[in-house]
């Protein structure tokens, strides 16, 4: 019998994607996450990562390609996923519940009825007992964990974002990473996440995608290579050989 194949929550193919009508940015690029699944992209600065983004949440219409959310095409339509940027951007006037709330509330919800709907999850986001805290009264890990809860509570089961970690502690960051791995599983939430780290982009993700280019020179970025991790090792990961081999090969597509 025929194995049964899993549809992917999101999938770009082709995509094409200009600054202006003179020059690609990123040329017949395609890429797709499972349900549940976190991919990373890695590429160097300015190789065009922050435009793929903007054309899968459908901010940055592709000037060929589609992009498809469960099967669907939603090229060019926002507001299908969810999409978390660099900074958690909390508002200071909020308690850390009331953030959270917000997409419901912008949705048509009643604040209470927000509250409610917002309150069992708190446990599992780490945010239990401080949810009546000001984001001026939290650690950067414990924003961000506010912001993912956010980001979950758009009502989406795609999640992209973009550089997330970047502003956190290297031990702080180590372990908010490997949470939301963990958490965006259980959920079935899939995520596409972007980063310049190569560790970061091994530890989490089961596919890691390596861009390859320099359209500020003129020479448009595709997709050197995809790079699949191999997690079934005893003890810690990130010292284990398969950690390294899948390191050594995207540092090696990276040039």
């Amino acid at each position: 019998m025929a194995e049964k194949t899993v549809m992917p929550a999101l999938e770009a193919r082709d995509l094409t994607l200009t600054w202006d009508e003179d020059s690609d940015v990123v040329r017949h690029v395609s890429l797709c996450v499972d349900p549940g699944e976190t991919v990373c992209i890695v590429g160097k600065s300015g190789c065009g990562k922050t435009t793929i983004l903007h054309a899968l949440s459908g901010l940055t219409r592709p000037r060929e390609g589609q992009v498809l959310l469960h099967g669907r095409d939603i090229t060019g339509k926002p507001g299908q996923v969810s999409y978390m940027l660099q900074k958690d951007l909390l508002l200071q006037s909020r308690t850390i519940l009331d953030n959270a709330c917000l997409p419901l509330v912008i949705g048509g919800m009643r604040p209470a009825e927000a509250r409610e709907k917002a309150r069992p999850l708190l446990e599992r986001f780490g945010l239990a007992g401080v949810e009546d805290k000001w984001p001026s009264q939290l650690s950067g890990g414990m924003r961000q964990r506010a912001a993912f809860l956010r980001t979950y509570l758009m009502g989406n089961d795609v999640a992209l974002l973009d550089e997330p970690f970047s502003a956190l502690d290297a031990l702080t960051r180590a372990d908010i990473r490997s949470w939301y791995v963990r958490t965006a599983s259980e959920l079935g939430m899939a995520s596409v996440v972007i980063t310049h780290d190569v560790d970061e982009a091994v530890i989490m993700a089961s596919r890691v995608y390596v861009l390859e280019g320099d359209p500020r020179a003129g020479v448009p970025s595709t997709i050197a290579g995809e790079v699949p991790i191999n997690r079934q090792v005893e003890g810690a990961f990130d010292l284990s050989p398969e950690f390294l081999s899948a390191k050594r090969e995207v540092l090696s597509l990276l040039g």
